[in-house]
Formats: structure tokens, sequence, C-alpha cells
């Protein structure tokens, strides 16, 4: 499923999560939206709420106050294999411990599938998503078999496969050389311009600034901006949150900004 161009998919509205009854909350009143034919980047330092937003986005943490809809009904509403049939999740930690060959692991993103008019799809969306993530090549290694760098390509795809209309993404270009970080970017990048609705969690400044339509900064559990990329990571605003003098200017050749550290 693909929704309308700019139209919300995900909508959080003042959430609040709680470790515990008697600690501080860990992220507290964070609204956003994630739209459709866009590319949503949550941004912060380490400890700021990215991971526990992502997890409230992804229905797999349940806030302890405000509301989070998809398609305007409340994610709990959605039952889990409708959940996954709407939305694809890729995590940071996509351990397989058994010897599944690399196809047989991108095919399990079609169980939602199973048995229903897009089983037929099956095949296409498979090959389709390892030519995307360039892992074609590795259809008959086992997963065990592959580097750190392969095994997060071939979540990747796992998630492609799945054909959703939404995916949210966890650092997906951690474990990857420069080359295949700027592969998957592009992947991304082409999902949102066919419609789709991205939300995805990096650590990349820069990446964020040519990648994102919208950003959404959080420090120490809040969101502390929320809009254009270009209008949220400002060297102001990159110095207060990550307690880091930057310069940010346009790129020479692309006008992109760029964010330096001041050494």
């Amino acid at each position: 499923m693909t929704g309308t161009t700019d139209a919300p998919r995900i909508e959080a509205s003042a959430v609040r999560v709680m470790p515990d009854a008697s600690q501080r909350p860990i992220l507290d009143d964070a609204t956003i939206e994630v739209r459709a034919g866009e590319v949503h980047a949550l941004v912060g330092p380490n400890g700021a709420g990215k991971s526990t937003l992502f997890g409230v986005l992804a229905g797999d943490v349940a806030p302890a106050a405000g509301t989070v809809r998809l398609d305007g009904v409340e994610l709990r509403g959605h039952r889990p294999r409708e959940l996954a049939r709407l939305r694809a999740v890729l995590l940071q930690q996509n351990a397989v411990s058994f010897p599944f060959s690399v196809t047989e692991v991108v095919r399990m993103g079609r169980a939602p599938w199973a048995r229903t008019p897009q089983e037929e799809d099956d095949d296409a969306r498979v090959a389709e998503a390892m030519r995307a993530t360039e892992i074609t090549d590795l259809a008959g290694r086992t997963v065990t078999s592959l580097s750190g760098g392969e095994r997060a390509r071939v979540a990747l795809a796992r998630v492609l496969a799945q054909g959703t209309g939404i995916l949210l993404l966890d650092e997906p270009t951690a474990a990857l050389d420069l080359k295949h970080q700027e592969d998957v970017l592009r992947v991304v990048r082409d999902r949102a311009r066919e419609g789709d609705a991205v939300a995805i969690v990096l650590h990349d400044l820069n990446a964020a600034l040519a990648l994102a339509d919208r950003v959404t900064l959080l420090d120490g559990g809040r969101v502390v901006a929320t809009g254009a990329a270009a209008e949220v990571l400002t060297a102001d605003r990159i110095a207060t949150v990550y307690r880091q003098s930057v310069d940010v200017f346009p790129h020479p050749i692309t006008g992109v900004p760029l964010v330096v550290p001041r050494r």
C-alpha cells in the first residue's frame, strides 16, 4: 500500500514513555508526523530518545501517554498481521543464528502476504529487493557466512521485499562502507519518490541534510525542533544539542548544507 504524497501515514502526538513509575520520562511530549512521499530523519546525540521514539512509531514501545495513529487509526487498533502489511521495520540488530540462505531470509519479508492474492508477487518482490541492495550474487550463501555489512544489506532487502508503504529504518547504514552507505540512501530516497513514507534514525547529520525532507531533532527525551532539514540543523542548534561547535555551510558544488565540527 502506498499513500497519497504528503499525507500523514503515522502520527504521534504528545507521546510520553516511562521506564517505570519512579523515574523521569525517557521520552516526553513528543509529536511527529511521517508523511507519504517523504523521508523523515530522527537525529540527536546518544540517549536523546531516537530509538525510543522509533519504537513508538513501530508499535514496539507502548507510550504511557499520548496517541499514535497509522492512517488515522490508533496503532494498537491494527492487528499484528495487518500491521505487518502496512509498515516494515528494520532494527539495528538483525541476528540470524541459523544457516538460512540469503534468498530464504529475504523471502521471509513476504510472510505477511501468505495466502493472499499478493503472494503471486513474492518472486518479483524478492528479486527486486535483492537487486536494489546488490546482494543477488550472494543468493545461495548462508547468512551466517556473510560479513556484517553484507548481513545489513540482506536485512534491508528483507524489509524492502515486504512491500509496504511505510518503511521504519533504524540506522540502516551503520555497518556499511562508503559505497554501500550511499547505495542504501539512494534506495531510501527512491522509495520515498515512489510514495512511501520513510522514518529513518541517523547519526550522520550530513546524511540527514542530504537525504531527508524533514528532520526531528531530539535531546534529553524531548523534541527540540522538527521541520525542513536545513531549517532544523542550524549551527547554533547543533552546537547546543550536541555540545560541540560546528560550522554549517553550503557544499561548493551541490549547495547542500554541510556540517563540519570546529577543531
